[in-house]
């Protein structure tokens, strides 16, 4: 699932809110909060790792809002691109 399959219906308030680009950066702030929480919880309540062969639990939570937030980024930063292409054009 992606970033804008799983964050639908707060992009549509956000975009509604502040336009396109903003909006979806409202969200990856949004998104890069949850992480930082995330990572907090972790120093505070986890003090050992139950199955060494993979990450623990949170840290695959933290990686996958940050990989949401950097997808949402990236569109952003493409629609700004593509207008700025479109006024050089005119």
């Amino acid at each position: 699932m992606t970033a804008f399959d799983e964050h639908r219906e707060e992009l549509d308030h956000y975009e509604q809110m502040f336009g396109p680009e903003r909006g979806r950066l409202a969200v990856s702030l949004d998104r890069l909060t949850n992480a930082l929480v995330l990572v907090g919880q972790h120093a505070v309540y986890c003090h050992s790792q139950r199955n060494p062969a993979q990450p623990a639990l949170d840290i695959r939570l933290i990686n996958q809002e940050l990989a949401h937030a950097k997808e949402l980024i990236q569109s952003v930063m493409e629609e700004l691109r593509k207008r700025r292409e479109e006024i050089q054009q005119a």
